[in-house]
């Protein structure tokens, strides 16, 4: 029987939608699957070497849960968003959920072949210095071999 195929395109770069992409693909290695994430534009960002620091917003996101209702205005105000990452990192930690550079490392383990959309690392002008060794920076083309086979393709 041939393995699976999880295709995976990540998109955004803050601490919240980074675990989707990454708690996915561990868990699809885990069950045998052959996985590789596209990371362009924002997604991007979880290719980087310290991705300790990635914030999270809660403009623009009524779903997020607060421990108490701050009004939209008041999350506008400088080092709010600081703020609103610590109480999701200390929220976390107090429900023992993988810290993000461990969760990446993880997939790194399990196989999880990781790619840089070259043309969004030419936009940004990221340094290869700056991303994760062992990456493949190719294009959506490239990628498109691979997702076209898969089983499941999901976009975040």
């Amino acid at each position: 029987m041939e393995q699976k195929k999880l295709a995976i395109i990540a998109t955004k770069g803050s601490l919240d939608w980074a675990y989707p992409p990454l708690i996915l693909a561990s868990t699809a290695a885990a069950l045998g699957y052959e996985v590789q994430i596209f990371c362009t534009f924002y997604g991007l960002q979880l290719l980087k070497k310290d991705i300790s620091k990635l914030q999270v917003s809660s403009l623009g996101n009524p779903g997020m849960p607060m421990p108490f209702p701050v009004p939209v205005m008041m999350q506008a105000l400088p080092g709010m968003q600081a703020m609103m990452s610590a109480m999701m990192r200390n929220t976390m930690k107090k429900k023992n959920i993988v810290p993000l550079p461990e969760l990446r490392d993880l997939c790194l383990e399990a196989d999880v072949k990781m790619i840089a959309c070259q043309m969004t690392v030419d936009l940004f002008d990221m340094q290869k210095e700056e991303l994760i060794d062992g990456l493949d920076y190719v294009g959506a083309a490239t990628f498109f071999e691979f997702a076209g086979e898969s089983d499941v393709c999901l976009y975040i």
